[in-house]
């Protein structure tokens, strides 16, 4: 009786998360709707007339449809490899460390960028990559001419990948260090006794040690694959890098709320949902293939 008024009080104390998912997740999802209408705004969406996948179709007859698609998919790729190498290398360099304060004063530094909006982040870019900036001014003291890295195709993917592994790898390296911390100190000792070198124990003791967490980080990153980051995007992007920075997320926004094409907006990203949905669903059993995880 007494686990049974405890329950009672536990599942109680769940009805005020429950309601506000129900009201801000649950309800909101019948908008759905809206990519099968020509959606009318003064009709709503229970009233507006359907048109069956009419705005799917026009969907993929857009100009920058395939554009977006792609850059979407390369710069998402390029920004969670990066991720996934910075944090791996940081993580050992750091491991390699022996004075705890220092490793411990190393690992606060580069934690704090985590912790940052990408709106400061976009600012402190956006100032050091200036025409007048700190990097055009090492660019001009070397001889060469100064680079509008925020105009430029060329530089702008590169200029997100940046600053987002500037911005994560610290935070990301957490899994890692976990990881190293698991690993034997007897077997460096073993590897030692018997002439290994610290690159040799790298080699054969470290890495094969966290092969299964680098697997599984790595499968586990391919459901953020349609995921490039819409704040980051948002942030630092404009009309001249449309070409190389404009991703779905960014697309759903102008089209949505700034040309108030509510209904291709939503087709846009219903499409992104279900295409990470089926991606989330490989990826885990991917991770159950190769690392044997599993949450369920």
């Amino acid at each position: 009786m007494k686990n049974n008024g405890f329950s009672t009080i536990y599942h109680l104390m769940l009805l005020p998360g429950i309601i506000l998912l129900l009201i801000f997740s649950i309800y909101p999802m019948h908008g759905i709707l809206m990519a099968f209408q020509d959606f009318n705004p003064a009709k709503g969406v229970w009233e507006s007339e359907l048109i069956g996948l009419d705005n799917f179709k026009y969907m993929f007859t857009l100009p920058d449809a395939k554009d977006v698609f792609v850059n979407t998919i390369t710069i998402s790729a390029m920004k969670l490899t990066a991720n996934l190498l910075f944090a791996l290398v940081f993580a050992l360099m750091l491991n390699e460390i022996r004075q705890r304060f220092v490793k411990k004063s190393i690992q606060t530094v580069v934690y704090l960028p985590h912790f940052l909006s990408w709106v400061l982040v976009a600012g402190i870019f956006k100032d050091m990559f200036s025409l007048d900036g700190f990097i055009n001014q090492i660019v001009s003291f070397l001889g060469f001419q100064e680079i509008m890295f925020f105009s430029s195709n060329t530089w702008f993917p590169a200029i997100l990948v940046g600053s987002e592994v500037w911005k994560e790898f610290g935070f990301g390296a957490i899994v890692f260090l976990a990881a190293l911390t698991g690993i034997s100190p007897s077997l460096y000792e073993a590897a030692a006794i018997d002439g290994a070198s610290r690159t040799r124990q790298l080699w054969h003791i470290t890495l094969p040690s966290i092969a299964s967490v680098i697997v599984l980080l790595a499968v586990l990153s391919l459901r953020s694959v349609l995921d490039a980051g819409f704040d980051q995007v948002f942030n630092m992007y404009n009309k001249l890098v449309y070409p190389s920075g404009d991703i779905i997320d960014t697309y759903v926004y102008r089209i949505g709320l700034v040309k108030l094409q509510f209904e291709l907006a939503t087709a846009v990203g219903l499409l992104k949902s279900v295409v990470s949905f089926i991606l989330i669903i490989i990826s885990y059993q991917l991770a159950y293939r190769f690392a044997n995880y599993r949450i369920f």
